[in-house]
């Protein structure tokens, strides 16, 4: 466990300065590839239970609950795009949790065309990463320290891509329904990259993120909220031809003169940028077997609304329920006008 302490400090700070999107690969990371995931706003990482669906957020969140269950989620996205993910658990005793799962992106089938604009052979495209889990509760059994390991494979044609990454997790419960989560997620590298040409430019998907969630007594809900790109304060776009620093992301006309406006733009700056890091939601407990989920995460509404229209996309619902070793999971998530998006997750016990 010290060994893989290390190993997380050390990416945290070769990864500290990451941005979030536009100049990184295996972007299919990001995207919450199972159903209880996916009506939570994109992470449940701070949510304690016996679903293994749960160690796809969080791998500290693998508990020996979880043995002998298997997980399948799919998605049907949008046009030819797929993605699923699948997982099986088993506790080794005195030893930990152990679980294995892979997850997948499929592009569909693309038309292939030489530079003269002549009809080639048809090719696929997709990413795929094989994860290995492991967990373990320290003496005291509230502390639960996880890690992921992952191998991640990307094929364009006749391209591919190869890189290894860890996820590193630790999660604490307290005796009043309290769960306190913090995750280190996709620290790694790539060793083969598309082209023979080394590129020391590919970087990962790095996040750190912080979770917390409460059962509320008596009460047949649990809140939640999720932290996201802690190792990162600006979460607007920025202009990659703005070198200089000079243009800002809100409307220039608000920045007026006078220190009362001054002071409302930077203060509705700050909330802006805190706001884009935060998801939160509830669980709703209607029986031990029946759940009913939904969530907000303002960064996805901001960055899917389009000027004329503001919509819902930032809002995510769904449900669950048990029917002895079976169990049902569904999401559904508005992640632009034309982009609903419907994913199904089965759980069995065997």
């Amino acid at each position: 466990m010290k060994r893989i302490a290390l190993i997380l400090f050390l990416g945290v700070l070769t990864q500290f300065k990451a941005q979030v999107g536009g100049d990184k690969v295996y972007r299919f990371l990001d995207i919450p590839m199972t159903a209880r995931a996916a009506a939570l706003g994109g992470s449940n990482m701070s949510i304690w239970g016996d679903d293994v669906q749960l160690i796809y957020s969080n791998p500290a969140l693998l508990n020996p609950s979880m043995s002998k269950q298997v997980a399948l989620d799919f998605c049907n996205f949008v046009g030819d795009l797929k993605y699923g993910f699948a997982a099986y658990a088993h506790t080794l005793k005195n030893k930990g949790t152990v679980a294995g799962s892979v997850q997948f992106f499929d592009y569909g089938k693309f038309q292939g065309y030489d530079e003269l604009g002549q009809t080639q052979n048809t090719f696929r495209a997709s990413d795929y990463s094989i994860n290995l889990h492991y967990a373990k509760a320290m003496a005291d059994s509230m502390f639960n320290i996880g890690v992921s390991l992952k191998t991640i494979i990307s094929q364009y044609d006749v391209y591919q891509s190869i890189g290894n990454a860890i996820d590193f997790g630790i999660t604490y419960r307290t005796k009043n329904r309290v769960v306190l989560s913090i995750l280190a997620r996709n620290i790694g590298f790539v060793w083969k990259t598309y082209t023979e040409t080394p590129d020391q430019s590919y970087k990962l998907p790095f996040s750190l993120q912080f979770g917390a969630s409460y059962k509320v007594a008596k009460a047949p809900f649990r809140l939640f909220l999720v932290y996201d790109q802690m190792q990162r304060w600006r979460m607007d776009y920025v202009s990659p031809i703005d070198t200089a620093g000079q243009y800002s992301s809100l409307d220039q006309s608000t920045q007026d003169t006078t220190a009362w406006q001054s002071f409302t733009y930077k203060a509705g700056d700050f909330l802006d940028n805190a706001m884009r890091h935060i998801v939160i939601g509830t669980e709703i407990i209607v029986s031990k077997n029946f759940h009913l989920r939904i969530a907000y995460n303002y960064r996805r509404q901001k960055e899917m609304t389009l000027p004329e229209r503001r919509g819902v996309n930032g809002l995510s619902f769904g449900f669950g329920f048990r029917v002895k070793r079976l169990g049902f999971s569904y999401a559904f998530t508005k992640m632009a006008f034309p982009g609903n998006s419907s994913v199904f997750g089965l759980t069995l016990q065997l």
